[in-house]
């Protein structure tokens, strides 16, 4: 028997990553929004590592503060240590990543959840979806109490927990991860209703206990002196530098690792689903990578003053002893205790093929997927997708048109297109190089990036978008300040070893873009308001200076390739009718559905030829409707 209870306008399933941004950004934006999930004390939960942002993700959690989410605050305020990682390379691919406090972040992301107005958190768990006659419209959820809540949109999250199954060598049991229960019900909802779903894989490392480690045969790692902080509204900022460690496995872990490897699920044919490519398990890597000896492992701690170590780097399916055997033969680790071994857990996803670029299903208008149910990997990755599906999902019950970013504007638009506009086979991960403006698209100017559409939408505060336009400002009067201001040769003595050669006034800029040149080695030729601007200000000024001319060039490109990539396609276009294209281009296009030429012109299998053809039909098609 169920019981009909109240309505909303959006109703998130799940409490991880994308649920929470996807949650608070609905209510944030005035919509009576809950928050369904099976644990509340687990809202916001690091299920596997004890960290936020990386290479690329970094840029994700910068976009997703820029546009008035939430967790680049929390890591902030929960953080353990902050680096900055690929200085040694260009400005274009730093990325800031830090170790995190894990049961901080959940306490902190609980405690804005419960305090947030409008915003109602339920702990049950969501069996099946609830949609019109037709079958075209959501209208609900039941729950496993059997209550049904009606709702105008449905956003779902259900990260690993969609028929969760986990394997540690040969045992193998229902779970969404260690100690909570797998969601059943949901998939069966989904297929009955005509999507399509697969099985991907993913694992996490053992827990150890740190008395058990003799860190003095490992390397420490400490935080950067300076760090910069996650959101640009953070300040002060002084997080501890709580720090980790460096060790290696050996020729000896890879033979007890090989000697055992029928024992691994991976290779015995017991997991089907597919696993992340750049993130594969030790025994994965011992088996692709035979020709290393070596491969390196991060200790890390889970939270301050941590009892127990991450071992990053070596996430198992092994058995338990396997596992434990192997990492007695590491340095450091020569005595090491489980608190609990590496496991692997199965899930369903839906290929995101099945979603508009506003993350709303194709099938089923008002169902929003955001997260690993789209197959991604990576809290950043689901948090960045759902902060998008809650402002859409709160756009469409407005009856507004969708918020979509496009790739020039931002990693968030790059990462939701490339799952809309390509096979999904594998758990997708964000990296620096998916981005083809990545130049444009840097971790430091997300706030200018992004900023005005947070306000416009109404996620950031006016105060917090007048500092935005007040730190522009100041950044271009700086940047017209090294365009303009000449120094003589004379003054140039000492600063840096070009200085000899130098023989003309040269303006800042020019000084600035010679090779090997720093802001900090031109400091002492700046006006004081230029010394005293915040040295993250400063430098982004010193970046945009320095690369100027490559910057511009991205600019034009863009703006070439956007005159027909920002067209609509007609709903209704009969892709499989379309004799002048090719058969390939024909099966793909009707498979995805792309909404837009841009969209189209990036699906494998469609050639430049088939977008030509497809251009002059749908303008043909669309002469015809407005005749």
């Amino acid at each position: 028997m169920t019981v009909s209870r109240e309505s909303y306008a959006v109703i998130v399933i799940g409490g991880g990553h994308a649920g929470i941004e996807a949650a608070l950004a609905a209510s944030r934006l005035g919509k009576r929004t809950l928050l369904i999930t099976m644990k509340i004390d687990a809202l916001g939960r690091a299920s596997c590592n004890p960290a936020i942002g990386g290479l690329a993700k970094g840029h994700l959690v910068r976009e997703i503060d820029a546009l008035g989410g939430e967790m680049a605050k929390a890591t902030d305020v929960t953080g353990l240590q902050f680096k900055m990682l690929n200085r040694s390379k260009g400005r274009a691919v730093w990325s800031p990543r830090a170790q995190i406090d894990k049961l901080a972040y959940s306490a902190y992301m609980q405690s804005i959840c419960q305090a947030q107005p409008g915003l109602e958190l339920l702990e049950d768990e969501a069996t099946s979806v609830l949609v019109n006659e037709s079958k075209t419209g959501i209208t609900g959820v039941r729950t496993r109490n059997g209550v049904d809540f009606s709702c105008q949109t449905l956003i779902l999250t259900n990260g690993t927990f969609l028929n969760g199954l986990i394997h540690i060598g040969a045992n193998k049991f229902s779970a969404g991860r260690i100690g909570e229960s797998a969601s059943v019900g949901l998939t069966e909802s989904l297929t009955e209703l005509g999507f399509e779903t697969g099985r991907l894989k993913t694992g996490t490392p053992p827990r150890i206990k740190r008395e058990s480690v003799d860190l003095s045969k490992t390397t420490i790692q400490t935080g950067d002196a300076n760090p910069e902080p996650f959101s640009f509204s953070t300040n002060p900022f002084s997080p501890p530098d709580e720090a980790c460690y460096i060790t290696k496995t050996n020729e000896q872990t890879h033979a007890i690792i090989n000697g055992s490897i029928e024992l691994s699920p991976l290779f015995s044919g017991a997991i089907k689903g597919i696993g992340p490519r750049y993130c594969p398990s030790i025994e994965d890597k011992v088996v692709r990578f035979s020709e290393k000896s070596s491969h390196q492992l991060f200790l890390e701690p889970e939270w301050l003053n941590a009892d127990q170590l991450y071992v990053n780097g070596f996430s198992s399916s092994l058995p338990e002893a396997v596992q434990l055997a192997s990492l007695r033969t590491v340095a450091g680790l020569e005595r090491v205790e489980f608190i609990r071994p590496g496991y692997a857990v199965e899930y369903d996803f839906f290929p995101p093929s099945q979603l508009r670029a506003s993350l709303e299903t194709k099938r089923i208008k008002g169902l929003f997927f955001a997260g690993q149910i789209n197959g991604t990997s990576g809290y950043e990755e689901a948090a960045g997708q759902g902060l998008i599906a809650g402002i859409n999902a709160s756009r469409l019950v407005d009856g507004d048109e969708s918020f979509v970013l496009g790739r020039q504007e931002a990693y968030l638009g790059v990462l939701i297109d490339d799952l809309v506009t390509k096979d999904t086979d594998e758990p997708y991960r964000m990296f620096t190089s998916r981005a083809e403006h990545r130049l444009l698209l840097r971790y430091d100017n997300a706030h200018f990036r992004l900023s005005p559409a947070g306000y416009s939408l109404g996620l950031v505060t006016e105060a917090r978008y007048k500092k935005v336009l007040h730190d522009a400002a100041l950044a271009k009067e700086a940047e017209d300040l090294f365009e303009t201001t000449f120094i003589k040769p004379e003054r140039l003595l000492g600063l840096f070893e070009a200085q000899a050669i130098i023989k003309k006034n040269q303006s800042l800029a020019n000084l600035l873009r010679r090779p090997g040149v720093s802001v900090d080695q031109l400091m002492p030729l700046f006006p004081t308001w230029v010394k005293e601007l915040d040295p993250a200000l400063l430098n982004l000024v010193a970046t945009n200076t320095k690369y100027q001319g490559y910057m511009e060039r991205e600019k034009l490109q863009v703006e070439r390739l956007s005159r027909h990539q920002n067209m609509l396609i007609p709903e209704k276009v009969d892709y499989l009718s379309m004799g002048a294209v090719s058969l390939e281009a024909r099966q793909k296009l009707h498979k995805f559905r792309p909404e837009t030429i841009g969209q189209a012109s990036r699906i494998s299998g469609v050639s430049p030829a088939d977008i030509s053809i497809l251009l002059i039909l749908i303008k043909k098609l669309v002469s015809r409707e407005t005749s």
